[in-house]
């Protein structure tokens, strides 16, 4: 018997897990903001897997569609407030959540998830698989994603 063989728990490699690979579609439709990108974090980290290996990048493909019409609680809408910095001298911006809505629905929704994951070299893997759509349809048919109900 090898040491893997003796080992209880299961640790995957890069290779083993890249053919178990699967896309899924999330609808964001009347979702509240955090609720919806905690669940999208757990699917990209690949946690919702029994193999689920910190070290690897496991997870999943998610396609989130209806990004446009995601919902936050209590007054965030009026409140909320998305800043970046230009880097030029007084290079602040600050873009309130409704304009953010109406200009770039899926920033919102990418923003959120990025916060939760966790601040490591996966990360930036993990997002690529990432793809948010502001209305119904998407182009990632060739993916074969199967429909999640969250």
């Amino acid at each position: 018997m090898s040491s893997k063989q003796l080992n209880k728990t299961l640790l995957l490699t890069k290779e083993e897990v890249i053919p178990m690979r699967k896309w899924f579609i999330l609808d964001a439709k009347g979702k509240t903001l955090g609720r919806f990108a905690s669940e999208v974090a757990k699917i990209l980290r690949g946690k919702h897997k029994v193999s689920f290996t910190p070290n690897v990048d496991g997870g999943d493909g998610v396609i989130v569609i209806n990004a446009d019409k995601i919902c936050v609680t209590g007054a965030k809408e009026a409140q909320k407030i998305y800043r970046y910095h230009t880097g030029a001298m007084s290079g602040l911006r600050e873009v309130p959540y409704r304009v953010m809505k109406a200009r770039k629905p899926d920033y919102i929704i990418t923003r959120a998830v990025k916060g939760m994951m966790p601040k490591t070299r996966l990360t930036e893997a993990q997002m690529k698989k990432l793809r948010v759509f502001a209305g119904e349809s998407h182009k990632m048919e060739s993916q074969q994603p199967i429909l999640a109900n969250i």
